[in-house]
């Protein structure tokens, strides 16, 4: 079938999106659902900074690809062997599926598949294939799903049913930024209840994180951010304190806390702010970085401090989470209202307008946009 999509045909663009029009939109070729596969009607897809690195050379994917991950759309067919969905059913994407069989998988953690790192990283679905194509060459897909599509083919194993009574431009949020933010908080910290935490970059993940922080019953919530419209932000979805980042962080947060939080992300992808989040971390702290630097970058860290200080530096991949499990949680907060995750939604928009939503991603203007799709 004929679909419509935004491909990225060349990679290193640092800025200018629009301009330079990184994003083309394109008629592709989709092939149908083979084994194992799902043909979705793509409803809403979120604009995260994964699909920022991808055109700027943060991260290097394979060339041409149709980007787009955070995502929710409803199934049009199945492919042989999927038994447990139907058409019309709502569905939310995973971009980390788990195979169920490799040694992560065996202990719980699928987003840490080995088989889904190894095919998605030549632009593979987990089953192996390529459904997309362009002038008869091969798309690749951008971590098993290219959500910014009228359609996708994915696997059955990155695929969520979710319930018709969340919109598709809210259950979108749950796909990426609220899996890996709140994940980051439930799931790889554990924090306590009346816990002092700060949480470095304020973009859609980081707001993920502040509203996991406050649903599970943080005393304080430092938010910390260069932009100060993005702070403000942050007070309204539970932030305490809100901290300008700049030489004077450090001691402000250590100051308001009392010496230091007990749990800091680090959400922005940077080692500049995961430096912050571990030196506003207490005696005895966690520190956690669920961003996505370059490949290349290093942090220098005190190993004497690690010791005798008994800090921990954790990493957190799409919020440690096994998204069959903590979907249908998260979901559950967010009809209670403890999960208010509209109010990180700054724009809605056409796939038309991509350019211009990365454009307002890199510089900072928008925290979570989400192109309307059918």
């Amino acid at each position: 079938m004929k679909i419509t999509a935004a491909v990225l045909e060349r990679g290193g663009i640092a800025s200018g999106f629009a301009e330079a029009k990184a994003l083309t939109i394109r008629e592709v070729d989709l092939d149908p659902p083979g084994p194992g596969e799902v043909l979705i009607r793509l409803a809403a897809a979120g604009v995260c900074h994964s699909d920022l690195s991808v055109i700027n050379g943060t991260r290097p994917r394979p060339l041409p690809m149709v980007l787009g991950h955070e995502a929710s759309g409803h199934v049009e067919e199945v492919g042989a062997g999927v038994d447990d969905l139907a058409p019309g059913d709502h569905v939310v994407c995973i971009f980390a599926p788990g195979c169920g069989r490799c040694t992560p998988c065996a202990e719980g953690r699928p987003a840490l598949c080995e088989k889904a790192a190894q095919h998605h990283g030549v632009g593979e679905l987990i089953t192996g294939s390529r459904r997309l194509s362009m002038d008869g060459r091969p798309v690749n897909h951008h971590v098993g799903i290219s959500a910014f599509a009228s359609h996708a083919v994915v696997a059955r194993q990155s695929l969520v049913k979710a319930d018709d009574d969340i919109p598709p431009h809210i259950s979108t949020l749950f796909s990426c930024a609220m899996l890996t933010g709140a994940g980051a908080v439930f799931n790889t910290a554990h924090i306590k209840a009346g816990a002092k935490v700060a949480v470095v970059g304020i973009g859609g993940v980081g707001m993920a994180a502040i509203l996991g922080a406050a649903a599970a019953g943080a005393g304080q919530i430092v938010a910390i951010d260069p932009f100060e419209s993005k702070l403000e932000v942050a007070l309204r979805m539970g932030a305490t304190h809100a901290i300008k980042a700049d030489a004077e962080t450090v001691a402000k947060v250590r100051d308001i806390t009392g010496g230091g939080v007990d749990y800091a992300f680090e959400l922005a992808g940077s080692v500049r702010a995961l430096e912050t989040a571990y030196d506003v971390t207490r005696r005895g702290g966690t520190t956690v970085t669920a961003g996505l630097p370059h490949p290349d970058a290093r942090m220098p860290l005190n190993a004497l401090r690690l010791v005798a200080e008994e800090r921990s530096l954790k990493g957190s991949f799409i919020g440690s989470c096994v998204p069959q499990r903590d979907l249908p949680r998260m979901f559950a907060l967010y009809r209670r209202g403890l999960m208010p995750v509209e109010k990180m939604l700054t724009h809605r928009l056409p796939l038309a307008d991509i350019n211009v939503a990365m454009d307002r991603l890199d510089d900072g203007s928008a925290i979570r946009q989400v192109v309307d799709l059918g």
